[in-house]
């Protein structure tokens, strides 16, 4: 007698973390997708005899590379840089760059880990990677930002290309870096392949409403997961963390179709606004993102809102929840907050920002609840209709690449849905599913080992 999934699963996960120790993030995004493929693996044994669930977790290439550059002093400093080239069987490693003093290969293959599917979902002919570098921009001179990005993708360079890896900004890599990274690239290639890197400029290949394009993407799920539930966004009151790109896109396109933000926050605590945040202070939050003269406490107080110190939105009584700055940033204690305000829906705009304990939480009293690699894909997708539109050597209309996100948008929810109704499972379990199962048969299919 075979193995059963469950015990096929649970092998798996005891291997990677036996091969993974300290790697407390990665273990926990592996965890929580395999355990959610149970009742589909159990239908589908050609996954357990072919071990494609050990294959799946274990990255095709992990690199990593020191970046030496020189700061203001003319003293040479160095940090870490990453990229992890996750799953490239149904497309060119596709993943933003994040540059911050939290990354580690921990947090960056993870990261990877669940762009996979995330791209998989998209339906577009993306492949899963991730990377960065530990370097901190907050307090470098525009200099030190400049020399940093060309050592950096001095050895980054030769690991990427349009039709192989094509990173994207993230964390601390905005439009400036992403800039100072192409510009290096295109020296030291000789060649005008603006294909590589996603999150341009639009004067050289960038996409139109890029920079919304995840916050946009989180907008269109919620209003599917609201439809689904007899009901509309408009009027609905939102409580959002952080106040970078998916945060200032989710709050622009809420506005818009006409729910209310109250909150936005970061690190040292949150803004409340009862009347809603659109029009100038969204438009503001850019001046707090691209200025680091400028906080949270300042927009408070230019708007003439509170400013709540050391505390996090979710203690706020509103309709719909969306995390949208780090992972692990709603835990248990969080949730409970959550669930006694009597949220309806928490959909998440980060990478995995809500804990385990959080989201069974959520799932045990009926709280709608959105998983990231389904719900904020829009980010990549976008990045991803980048490329096609750099291919095609032309740029299509903000309306345009506008339409086909929502399509994506709708087309990933109705995967998701299909999945947990045939499986009888969550939204998000649907969402994996669906994800793993064009990944799983694309690696058969191309008799990966």
């Amino acid at each position: 007698m075979g193995v059963s999934a469950k015990e096929y699963v649970e092998k798996v996960i005891e291997k990677v973390k036996a091969k993974n120790p300290g790697e407390k993030e990665f273990v926990q995004a592996v965890e929580e997708v395999l355990t959610s493929l149970t009742p589909f693996i159990a239908e589908n044994p050609q996954y357990i005899q072919q071990n494609i669930l050990e294959r799946i977790v274990e990255p095709e290439r992990q690199i990593i590379f020191r970046v030496p550059w020189e700061d203001d002093n003319g003293n040479i400093q160095v940090n870490r840089g990453f990229r992890v080239e996750f799953n490239g069987v149904i497309g060119p490693y596709k993943g933003g760059l994040r540059f911050h003093p939290s990354v580690a290969l921990d947090s960056m293959k993870f990261l990877a880990f669940e762009q996979t599917f995330k791209n998989s979902l998209t339906g577009l002919p993306i492949g899963g990677g991730k990377g960065g570098s530990d370097f901190n921009s907050t307090d470098k001179s525009d200099r030190e930002i400049k020399r940093f990005c060309e050592s950096f993708m001095t050895e980054l360079y030769r690991h990427i290309g349009p039709d192989k890896d094509v990173p994207a900004g993230d964390i601390g890599v905005s439009g400036r870096e992403i800039g100072y990274l192409f510009g290096h690239y295109r020296r030291i290639k000789g060649a005008y392949e603006n294909g590589v890197l996603t999150g341009k400029n639009q004067n050289y290949g960038g996409s139109k409403i890029r920079p919304e394009a995840t916050g946009y993407g989180v907008t269109y799920f919620i209003q599917e997961m609201l439809k689904d539930m007899g009901e509309s966004i408009e009027g609905k009151t939102v409580a959002i963390s952080g106040y970078g790109n998916v945060a200032w896109g989710a709050a622009k396109k809420m506005a818009e179709l006409g729910a209310k933000v109250v909150t936005i926050s970061g690190s040292k605590g949150y803004v409340y606004d009862p009347d809603g945040i659109k029009g100038k202070k969204v438009d503001y939050m850019l001046e707090v993102r691209g200025n680091k003269d400028v906080s949270l406490k300042d927009f408070a107080e230019k708007f003439n809102l509170e400013y709540f110190e050391g505390k996090k939105p979710w203690e706020r009584k509103v309709d719909i929840v969306v995390p949208c700055a780090i992972q692990n940033e709603i835990l248990l204690e969080d949730a409970q907050k959550i669930v006694k305000n009597g949220v309806k829906i928490v959909c998440e705009g980060a990478n995995m920002p809500c804990s385990a304990e959080a989201i069974e939480l959520f799932e045990k009293h009926g709280i709608g609840f959105g998983a990231a690699k389904a719900a904020n894909a829009g980010g990549v997708a976008v990045s991803a209709l980048e490329m096609s539109q750099n291919s095609l050597r032309y740029q299509w209309s903000e309306e345009e690449v506008d339409s086909k996100l929502h399509d994506i948008m709708k087309d990933i929810y109705k995967k998701s849905k299909e999945m947990s109704v045939q499986y009888n499972v969550s939204l998000a379990k649907g969402a994996n599913i669906a994800g793993f199962k064009k990944v799983a048969d694309t690696m058969l299919m191309q008799g990966n080992y």
